[in-house]
């Protein structure tokens, strides 16, 4: 399950264009949680079709959103 997900984050912020990509992992209370970034600013949070994805690779949480380093895609998953 988790490589499913990483995988679909991390595609979902290549896409975007930007330079380079993030990934960053934490556990905590028995969950995990994957953040990819894709470092381009000025993209719309979007993602409609990542979430519905992320929730069928077994994404207890997931959510996209932006900030000024750019567009972060996040799933939380139960370990």
């Amino acid at each position: 399950m988790a490589e499913g997900l990483t995988g679909l984050l991390v595609r979902t912020a290549v896409a975007d264009g930007g330079r380079r990509v993030s990934v960053h992992l934490a556990d905590q209370d028995r969950q995990a949680l994957i953040v990819a970034l894709s470092h381009r600013s000025g993209l719309t949070a979007g993602g409609g079709e990542v979430l519905s994805g992320l929730a069928a690779l077994g994404a207890v949480s997931c959510g996209v959103d932006t900030a000024e380093d750019g567009r972060r895609v996040w799933a939380v998953l139960d370990l």
